[in-house]
């Protein structure tokens, strides 16, 4: 489950931006979700072969190039299905644990 919820938060950080990889460790890190680069190198490989990101070069003036992410059209189409597919979840555990809250008040 963390897996499919780390690249739901990766590709909303992307979503309509043009992204270095740094720039999603450091937005995931501010939100309390620390993920290492050995993490999401990988993952950003694997969503680029999918067709889900593409990426563009950039020289920089301080090291190497620079390889900036962006969504591809599969790539919003994916986000936007793995957006309502938390939503729905998420209403579900809701459900659940207030049922459970509830349910423990009355035996109190």
């Amino acid at each position: 489950m963390r897996k499919g919820v780390l690249e739901m938060c990766i590709l909303s950080v992307i979503s309509g931006n043009e992204v270095y990889t740094s720039d999603i460790l450091k937005t995931l890190k501010d939100a309390d979700l620390v993920v290492v680069e050995g993490t999401i190198y990988p993952l950003l490989s694997r969503l680029k072969n999918e067709g889900v990101l593409s990426y563009r070069w950039e020289e920089s003036l301080s090291g190497p190039p620079r390889k900036y992410y962006r969504l591809t059209e599969e790539g919003e189409n994916l986000l936007n299905t793995l957006h309502n597919t938390w939503l729905a979840l998420t209403s579900s555990v809701n459900q659940i644990m207030n049922q459970k809250n509830s349910t423990d008040e009355n035996d109190h």
